[in-house]
């Protein structure tokens, strides 16, 4: 680290300490060339990837979107809170996990599919119909066909 006095190229770390959250560390510093000191902070950075959509425009990744998509597709279903977390959570950890700069939105939207599947067939339905762009009953009973045979349970639950 320069030193932001001198901007001499070497400083030794004196004390380092983690802040009370623990999402931080703090370093007090002092420069080898002008004995200065001065204290850095250290915080993790994660930046989610930009999102193609389908028309080839980018967008920033807006977990608000993915809340509102999940919510509209469970409305008035018998979904716990806790679950509906967990498996929005997965989505975002899974788009972390692919470790790219950009994804295509379609990607998102087969990983929120996957994840409607296991917590509630008619929810899925519901989303499938959106993003699929349904038009008629015919789409409706393949998506329904498919779901019959899926091997997927739903998830228990939770009163």
């Amino acid at each position: 680290m320069k030193c932001p006095f001198c901007k001499g190229p070497d400083t030794q770390v004196v004390d380092t300490r983690e802040s009370e959250e623990g999402d931080s560390i703090r370093r007090r510093r002092r420069c080898l060339s002008c004995e200065k000191r001065f204290t850095t902070y250290e915080t993790v950075e994660l930046r989610m990837p930009q999102v193609v959509k389908q028309n080839g425009m980018r967008a920033e990744f807006d977990e608000k979107k993915l809340n509102t998509s999940f919510n509209r597709a469970l409305h008035k279903r018998p979904v716990p809170t806790k679950l509906v977390d967990a498996a929005i959570d997965h989505v975002i950890q899974s788009v972390f996990a692919l470790g790219e700069r950009e994804v295509d939105s379609r990607q998102i939207g087969e990983m929120v599919m996957k994840e409607l599947l296991k917590l509630d067939k008619v929810a899925y339905i519901r989303f499938a119909s959106v993003y699929k762009s349904f038009q008629d009953v015919r789409d409706f009973s393949e998506a329904v066909e498919a779901v019959r045979k899926s091997p997927v349970k739903s998830k228990p639950r939770v009163s």
